[in-house]
């Protein structure tokens, strides 16, 4: 047996207290009269034996009384063999608040609050001097109190960070000091390895509580994706749904309904296996030129915290395109198609405002390309706009184009000799169907009936998409990322004596398609709570004027200010703490929306495949011997378990019960009765 606080023990001198009463208690002798001198000294010989035994025990309870009391204090108890525990030791606690812990265990009752419930009775299992670390949430130390306080206020966040990279936090701020480390979790397949215990001190004790729930179905939304990004106004629009199933039973039928603002716009039923998915198309037709907040709402319980999926849907504002050239050869091509928004400038006239907020911009055999002009153009492709160069026949500016490739970042680039004589045009080869620039471009062109012929002044040898090659292998059209935006270079000029790419039937859809290419949306249709940042385009007219103002994410009574940075015609935000729940937040900037978000749980919360106990431990084999697996059971608490088999079996309480039972008995002995039977003698 040992003693928590064996300081108590010298407690056990008070022992002598009740013994110095004993034996310093005079009493005086009462004297009675009586007729029969003998018959009286039988009765005081009878009644001083009674007494002294009575004495006697009253002076054992006391005794007993006081080391009980003294050895409650001490704490008392029989060391366990796996005895680790480090009597003002300082204890972690990782309680898993993923969206995933909501569902129910085996006792109808959610994992979240199983969780709560087990981590709340772990202080006692630890002396009142230990301190508690919780994550996530404190990162100081707590008292008992203040720790069970903090446990309670535990709540499910669709930020949480998955277990293991909260292991190796708790592992960072533990600073070399001594104490075990609970971890509370579900333990989901999708984001839980045994890389999580690489991080982990081999000299800490860590023991996993594996919450396991019930068998059943979750339906959710995977992801949902339109045909082409350019949504049109005004016309239908094929939305593609994968619903997926990541419980361990079939759902048989799960209702899916699909909100348009507040107005329905479609319905069905789908039957989803466990662990696969399903694909629904779904025809949609986008009023106005606002964006949609649009809903997917399924019918799937008892799990339903992944139930609503949110996502915008945005019509595509017009493709601003912009042609520098000396005359206006592609009007007719863009200005009588509503998509495009047409406009035309020569190298003496030009617009750097209109250039900046350009999607396309389209040199076209520009014979003369001024410092001010490369550096509007270059600041353009960098925030993200699509530039397409096709080269001039004229020789005497190919110094300021090579030196607009280097600025571009596009290159190396070769012109070809000056030619004395007409040049020799050749055939482009037939575009492969398999490249994804082309995709819908066929559906009304035969490229065997013949392909456009040029001959080209320029040649590269990488590039970053082949879009068009020659016969001979050369390039004809290729694109090559510069900063946020694109540049597509075309190997020979549109000039007759040059190429006559521009009277073939491929020239409208590949321009068509460029354009369709330099449109890029403001903001994705959905994001995930777990994304650390995300990055927006910000539209030209909300280019910051004040830096005192700020974006705001606004929900309901919500209002945060993320961490922000705007350069470039992009916004970067740092998703704050505060954005728990799912939703649509406003983006607001001086009071103004700027957009709409649309925020989801993370789809690897809604896979429910977890480890089981017998799992873990097969993991763990024997590579990780400081690392245990614990059962949560309905007989005996984790911080029960924890102290039978690291601690030790307490016995303050059975002492508890001795003091009790010592007072009992001392209170009966006290009121024994004093007045005894006359013998028979003396009543005859």
């Amino acid at each position: 047996m040992a003693f928590t606080h064996p300081g108590f023990l010298v407690g056990l001198l008070g022992i002598a207290i009740p013994i110095i009463i004993h034996l310093f208690e005079l009493r005086r002798p009462q004297r009675v009269l009586f007729s029969n001198v003998e018959f009286i000294k039988q009765v005081q010989l009878v009644t001083a034996r009674q007494r002294k035994l009575k004495h006697l025990l009253i002076l054992v309870c006391r005794v007993l009384l006081v080391s009980c009391l003294v050895l409650v204090f001490a704490q008392p108890y029989i060391p366990a063999p796996e005895q680790s525990a480090i009597l003002n030791s300082s204890v972690q606690v990782v309680v898993d608040a993923s969206p995933s812990m909501q569902q129910q265990g085996g006792n109808d009752q959610a994992l979240l609050e199983q969780a709560v419930l087990q981590a709340a009775e772990l202080p006692l299992a630890f002396p009142p001097a230990a301190r508690f670390w919780l994550w996530p949430g404190n990162k100081e130390p707590l008292s008992a109190v203040a720790y069970r306080e903090a446990v309670e206020q535990v709540q499910v966040n669709g930020q949480a960070e998955p277990v293991g990279t909260l292991l190796r936090q708790a592992q960072a701020q533990r600073g070399g000091q001594p104490g075990p480390l609970f971890v509370f979790s579900d333990f989901q397949k999708s984001n839980f390895s045994t890389s999580s215990f690489a991080a982990l001190d081999s000299a800490q004790r860590v023991f996993l509580v594996p919450l396991t729930a019930k068998y059943q179905a979750n339906v959710f939304v995977d992801s949902v994706w339109v045909d082409d990004a350019f949504i049109r106004q005004g016309a239908d629009v094929t939305l593609h749904i994968r619903l997926k199933n990541g419980g361990q039973e079939p759902a048989a039928t799960c209702g899916v309904k699909l909100l348009l603002g507040s107005q329905q716009a479609a319905a069905f039923q789908a039957t989803v296996p466990a662990g696969q998915t399903t694909v629904t198309q779904v025809r949609i037709r986008l009023q106005g030129a606002e964006a949609q907040l649009a809903q997917l709402q399924l019918d799937d319980y008892p799990v339903d915290f992944d139930n609503t999926y949110y996502f915008t849907l945005q019509p595509a504002a017009q493709i601003r395109v912009v042609e520098l050239s000396e005359t206006a050869a592609l009007d007719r091509l863009y200005a009588n198609e509503p998509l495009f928004a047409y406009q035309h400038f020569t190298s003496r006239q030009v617009n750097y405002q209109d250039i900046n907020s350009a999607n396309l911009l389209v040199i076209r055999e520009l014979a003369s390309l001024s410092a001010g002009l490369q550096d509007n153009l270059r600041r353009a492709v960098q925030q993200g706009a699509t530039l397409v160069i096709v080269p001039p026949v004229a020789t005497n500016e190919r110094g300021a184009y090579t030196q607009f490739f280097r600025a571009l970042g596009v290159g190396p680039m070769q012109w070809q000799p000056a030619l004395q004589q007409a040049p020799v045009l050749q055939q482009v080869a037939a575009p492969s169907t398999q490249n994804t620039f082309f995709k819908d471009v066929f559906a009304g062109i035969n490229v065997r009936a013949g392909m456009p012929k040029a001959a080209p002044v320029l040649r590269w040898s990488r590039s970053g998409t082949d879009v068009l090659r020659m016969r001979d292998g050369d390039n004809y059209l290729s694109g090559f990322p510069s900063g946020a935006g694109s540049v597509y270079v075309f190997a020979a000029p549109f000039s007759e004596q040059y190429s006559d790419f521009a009277r073939h039937p491929l020239f409208v859809p590949v321009m068509y398609r460029l354009g369709m290419l330099s449109y890029q949306q403001e903001h994705q249709p959905a994001y995930r709570l777990t994304q650390s940042s995300i990055r927006l385009r910000l539209p030209k007219s909300t280019s910051r004027r004040s830096t005192e103002t700020v974006y705001q994410l606004v929900q309901d009574s919500i209002r945060v200010i993320p961490g922000q940075q705007e350069q470039g015609g992009s916004l970067r935000l740092d998703l704050p703490a505060a954005l728990r729940l799912p939703g649509f937040y406003r983006l607001e900037r001086g009071g103004k929306v700027v957009a709409t978000l649309a925020f989801n749980v993370d789809k690897r919360e809604s896979d429910l495949r977890s480890y089981t106990a017998t799992e873990l431990r097969q993991m763990l084999g024997n590579k990780y011997p400081n690392v245990q697996v614990y059962e949560a059971s309905a007989g005996q608490t984790i911080a029960g378990r924890y102290k039978a088999t690291q601690v030790g079996t307490p016995l303050w309480r059975y002492f508890v019960w001795g003091a009790l039972a010592c007072l009992l008995l001392e209170g009966i002995l006290l009121r024994w009765p004093r007045r005894q039977a006359v013998p028979a003698a003396l009543a005859a």
